[in-house]
């Protein structure tokens, strides 16, 4: 197949993945439509799985680690309502996909990966958003969103995954569960072990 080609068959399938996946399942607001039909998500994916790229599944990207589906990417997006003036840091799953989604909406982007995640965060944010689900929020991300700023994740709860919100008021943020959504787990964000009867 040649290059040409290759682009035009990723081509067609970003654009069925925008009407297949993203417009029936509620994200219907043109500038995030228009960054998913800007942005090749088939460079964002190890080589083998290029071809993949474009399904509605998550996709591995190895080192235990994996993209989320486009569904839960738009989702994402589409509660947090990135603005013009928000300084944005993404918590990489492995993939800056999500980074360069966010990129052409907000004032800045800083991504970070999740193991540097749990510990020291350099950076006042307006905006953060976690591709992949956690179990709880580390405190090193809580200090690093501003006073009224908005944090949008997955949340584990009882084995299930929930896109979830939250704002930080009076210097705490707590996540509010808003949809049952399938999303990779971020295993640096687990709770500890804790033992009970």
């Amino acid at each position: 197949m040649t290059l040409t080609a290759e682009r035009t068959n990723f081509s067609v399938a970003r654009k069925a993945m925008i009407d297949s996946q993203l417009r029936v399942s509620g994200v219907n607001e043109e500038r995030l439509l228009t960054a998913f039909a800007s942005v090749a998500r088939e460079d964002f994916v190890p080589a083998e799985q290029r071809g993949h790229a474009y399904i509605d599944r998550s996709i591995p990207l190895g080192n235990g680690s994996s993209l989320p589906a486009p569904l839960v990417q738009g989702r994402l997006l589409g509660e947090a309502a990135p603005t013009k003036k928000d300084r944005v840091l993404v918590v990489s799953c492995g993939s800056d996909y999500l980074a360069a989604l966010v990129q052409p909406l907000v004032a800045s982007v800083d991504v970070i990966p999740a193991a540097a995640a749990v510990t020291i965060v350099k950076g006042s944010y307006d905006l953060i958003l976690i591709d992949g689900a956690i179990e709880r929020l580390p405190a090193a991300l809580a200090d690093a969103l501003e006073e009224g700023g908005r944090i949008v994740t997955g949340l584990v709860e009882r084995g299930a995954t929930r896109l979830a919100a939250g704002r930080k008021v009076r210097g705490e943020v707590a996540l509010f569960p808003l949809a049952d959504i399938g999303m990779p787990v971020l295993t640096e964000f687990a709770a500890p072990k804790s033992w009970s009867f």
